[in-house]
């Protein structure tokens, strides 16, 4: 089912590019639509794209279990980001459904419709909407590179355009299995990574600005040279991140400078900046760290401005929830870890909204959000073992 998933998006290099209200994107989510459909489950999108498989209660038809992860993936992503927590959603309930009949409480399959940011410069848009983070009119006002809005594109993928009939009553709980993206499991020969928090993420765009000007002829110390003032801004943070806790991670992906040319000084230079930790103080202290240095900026005759277009709070995820998979784990026979995640993942936006549990299995080698990404069908398994038990005792119990 992974294969074929990836195949919808699939690049050149082996690699998934499905891009939020894509064509890839919606054929991806029609297809899944079929599939679900095939199964017997209620199936119904609600009006940013979302889908849903129901299988109904029948003791407590109104209370509702979520599961299942998100459709969209990077450019040139791997074939088990997001898509891995859809799949084994469907097989878990669909094995639960077989051996035990209709559950006692309502399952709702989702296939989120975005959370990776990868087009719009924002993240979570699936479990936002239905959270209630976000609303229709946010969507005119976000726009991609290409200046098209995700009002404009979520319209063009036959959504937005009106309220659907879907009732949104919050989840009794809200349970997704995710790979790692990570080396911890693999490296501590552990099946299944429990998870305890989500780090909170910050995300800036910084702008220099500077003088361009002959690279030949300007004495190094007359030039105002916006690529080596972001350079000194990076070094410092990068530093200090370093000082400031072990646990918290910077990150500067992005760089876009003008006039980009090698025989000229850059007049101006535009970056990324990412900021992790699982404390919000943390994450605070950071920020004063990059307030400090604009004011070392305005001596130097040049300018920089930092705007601030991200912050996604971190999350403790349920303890109850917690004890219940370590529970789970020991039944099955299978070793666990605690972990911390460092990557964000739906799970925060519902953690913050009904009580959420967030498993993992390994990555091979850690590596993610790439073609090399992969997690071996035995581990893929264990997780679909482990989400059945945790669903068993969420909806049939």
């Amino acid at each position: 089912m992974l294969e074929w998933l990836a195949a919808f998006g699939g690049t050149a290099s082996g690699g998934v590019t499905r891009l939020l209200y894509s064509d890839t994107w919606i054929q991806a989510q029609q297809a899944l639509k079929k599939v679900m459909q095939a199964k017997g489950l209620d199936v119904r999108f609600d009006e940013v794209g979302n889908l849903f498989g129901r299988r109904i209660g029948v003791e407590e038809p109104e209370s509702v279990i979520l599961t299942g992860s998100h459709i969209d993936t990077v450019k040139d992503g791997g074939e088990f980001d997001g898509a891995y927590g859809i799949v084994a959603s469907l097989m878990a309930v669909q094995r639960l459904y077989e051996q035990y009949g209709p559950p006692k409480r309502t399952i709702d399959i989702v296939s989120l419709a975005e959370e990776e940011g990868s087009r719009f410069p924002l993240t979570f848009w699936g479990s936002g909407w239905i959270t209630g983070r976000y609303n229709l009119d946010q969507a005119e006002h976000i726009y991609d590179k290409d200046g098209i809005s995700l009002k404009e594109a979520m319209e063009g993928a036959g959504f937005g355009a009106k309220p659907m009939p879907i009732e949104r009553k919050k989840p009794k709980a809200f349970v997704e299995v995710h790979v790692e993206q990570g080396i911890v499991l693999e490296r501590k020969k552990k099946s299944i990574g429990i998870v305890s928090h989500i780090v909170g993420q910050r995300r800036y765009t910084v702008h220099f600005k500077g003088e361009s000007n002959h690279a030949g002829t300007t004495p190094m110390s007359m030039r105002k040279d916006a690529m080596r003032l972001m350079a000194e801004w990076t070094v410092f943070l990068l530093t200090e991140a370093e000082l400031l806790d072990e646990s918290l991670v910077a990150t500067v992906g992005k760089v876009t400078a003008k006039p980009n040319m090698p025989n000229v000084i850059a007049g101006e230079v535009e970056c990324s900046l990412d900021a992790r930790h699982y404390d919000s103080s943390v994450l605070d202290r950071f920020e004063k760290k990059i307030e400090e240095f604009e004011t070392h900026v305005k001596t130097r005759g040049m300018t920089m401005s930092t705007q601030r277009w991200m912050s996604i709070e971190p999350v403790k995820l349920d303890q109850a929830m917690m004890k219940s998979a370590a529970r789970q784990a020991k039944h099955l026979g299978l070793s666990y870890e605690t972990l911390i995640s460092g990557a964000g993942h739906d799970s925060q936006v519902f953690g913050g909204y009904c009580p959420t549990m967030l498993l993992f299995v390994p990555s091979r080698h850690g590596i993610s959000h790439s073609p090399d990404e992969w997690t071996e069908p035995d581990d893929l398994e264990k997780g679909i073992q482990m989400l059945m038990g945790e669903l068993y005792t969420l909806a049939y119990v």
